[in-house]
């Protein structure tokens, strides 16, 4: 019950992440909300990463019901870079985001890719397999952050 709550909950927001953008007040808002974005979709995949990685036993439908959050919320985060929002709240995202905004995109649409063959790996039920998309999950998350990420 509690994982369906969840993904509901990553459902809506999803559904409501089209117009996230126009809905941002002032720059701060967008900050918190990429930021809120981010962690949620990092402490699942951290659950994947510790099955992935042998930390705790693996789960294949703990597996699933994470990924398809990863993939739900790695949709999310991007209305939050607008213009203007690398002021306003403190924030690691690093100046290059908004100079090199093709770039960044391209990291963020290879996340979103990434994302959704992790959650079509987890569904197979093979940790074999979650572990191949969770290596390639990781390493765009990786180039990401090397790229855009302060430290």
């Amino acid at each position: 019950m509690k994982a369906l709550a969840t993904f509901a909950l990553a459902a809506l927001t999803l559904a409501a992440a089209a117009p996230a953008s126009a809905q941002f007040a002032k720059p701060e808002d967008a900050i918190k909300y990429r930021q809120s974005a981010l962690f949620v979709m990092g402490q699942h995949f951290g659950r994947i990463g510790a099955m992935a990685n042998g930390r705790v036993p693996f789960d294949a439908k703990a597996a699933q019901e994470n990924a398809d959050i990863v993939a739900a919320m790695a949709k999310l985060p991007w209305a939050g870079f607008g213009a203007g929002t690398d002021k306003g709240a403190p924030t690691k995202a690093l100046p290059a985001i908004w100079t090199e905004q093709a770039k960044f995109k391209e990291h963020a649409d290879k996340l979103e890719a990434e994302s959704v063959k992790l959650a079509a790996a987890a569904k197979t039920g093979s940790l074999d397999n979650l572990k191949t998309a969770f290596g390639a999950a990781a390493s765009s998350c990786k180039a990401c952050h090397d790229d855009y990420r302060g430290k």
